[in-house]
């Protein structure tokens, strides 16, 4: 039986240097990286378009939408054809996204994404027509045109085909013109600054550092994710002014421990406050322990000190009858890290540990696994 080919041992704490190597000291942000404005925000808007001007790469005569897309264009301009007679490889139907800044004004210019939607192979080189672009009521906001930037390509002959990235998008620079913009009175309706992480003690400082800066009883913190402010009677009409300086202030932001990872890619992101409890796990070969051992702390002799129980955390791990690797002193995610790291194991193999040490209830953080 051939052997099993065995996998790039990946050091895992190179791929959690970033991440563990070292209790980052907390840093205050500004409210404008942790909160939005309620009411202030973008709106989607799409689009049915075509693309143009192809060089082969577009839509077969298979896509009967493209056909009929062209014909009811060259029909709009007085020229009648069937749509069975559309024999064109230079067009390609697309959808047409794009996201509307809050207070845009009529003649802004915004970017646009074009993708493909039949079988075309390659947008590059295209031109983008008018196309009307809409918000979820229905109404025309923008509208887009303009030549297409692709970041690939895609060649063929002769059976052989080269491809690179994702040639059946792109993006217009600048290729829709606002038409329309979003009615909002900003300072008629309560001002609420809406946390983007929602949590008790970020919105409580939050809160705490409006009121020390600019008076008692200015913000209040409603729940978790919601601040509402009431700007000073001198402030009432200048709220563009007051929103301004509320989001400079800086406040210390905090957040539940957290553990990200990535099955796909074997990425595996744990924070400083991530702790692991007392816990055995056998992964296949690997056998990973974390326990908690009493201690006793005695004085000196003839000492003025007194005798004090404490704790002593460690973590081991062993693969088969090999030898057993020890840490000293907290057991945390970059310790169990280091002792799989120093048996050759595979990222894949922490990220498999971390769901199960989850799963026992001895994660004191949330475990996100990414697609």
């Amino acid at each position: 039986m051939p052997a099993r080919p065995t996998p790039p041992a990946v050091p895992l704490a190179l791929a959690l240097a970033a991440a563990l190597a070292a209790p980052a000291p907390a840093a205050a942000a500004r409210v404008k990286e942790l909160a939005d404005v309620v009411g202030v925000r973008e709106n989607a808007l799409y689009g049915y378009g075509l693309v143009v001007g192809l060089a082969g790469t577009g839509d077969s005569e298979r896509v009967l939408f493209t056909q009929q897309s062209v014909a009811g264009m060259l029909g709009r301009l007085g020229i009648r054809i069937d749509p069975k007679d559309v024999r064109s490889r230079n067009v390609a139907a697309v959808m047409v996204t794009a996201r509307l800044p809050p207070f845009a004004r009529p003649g802004t210019r915004i970017d646009v994404a074009v993708a493909s939607m039949g079988n075309a192979r390659s947008l590059a080189g295209g031109l983008l027509l008018v196309t009307p672009l809409s918000g979820g009521d229905g109404k025309v906001y923008a509208v887009g045109q303009g030549p297409v930037q692709v970041a690939g390509y895609d060649a063929g002959a002769g059976g052989a085909e080269l491809r690179k990235n994702t040639p059946t998008s792109g993006r217009v620079a600048g290729g829709a013109t606002v038409e329309r913009a979003v009615d909002f009175a900003l300072g008629q309706a309560p001002l609420v600054l809406a946390l983007r992480r929602p949590d008790l003690t970020t919105a409580s400082r939050v809160a705490a550092a409006v009121n020390a800066k600019l008076g008692a009883g200015t913000a209040r913190a409603v729940d978790p994710a919601a601040v509402e402010l009431s700007p000073p009677p001198a402030r009432k009409d200048d709220a563009v002014g007051f929103l301004a300086e509320v989001e400079l202030l800086e406040v210390e932001a905090d957040q539940r421990a957290r553990v990200v990872v990535s099955e796909r890619t074997g990425t595996v992101v744990a924070g400083d406050g991530v702790r692991l409890r007392p816990v055995a796990v056998a992964h296949g070969g690997l056998q990973v322990r974390v326990q908690r051992d009493p201690a006793v702390s005695q004085p000196a002799p003839f000492g003025a000190g007194r005798t004090v129980e404490a704790t002593r955390d460690r973590a081991a791990a062993a693969e088969g009858a090999g030898g057993v690797v020890a840490l000293p002193a907290a057991a945390s995610v970059k310790d169990l890290a280091r002792a799989l790291d120093l048996l050759g194991a595979t990222p894949r193999d922490l990220v498999a540990v971390l769901e199960a040490i989850r799963a026992a209830g001895a994660l004191d953080a949330d475990l996100e696994v990414l697609e």
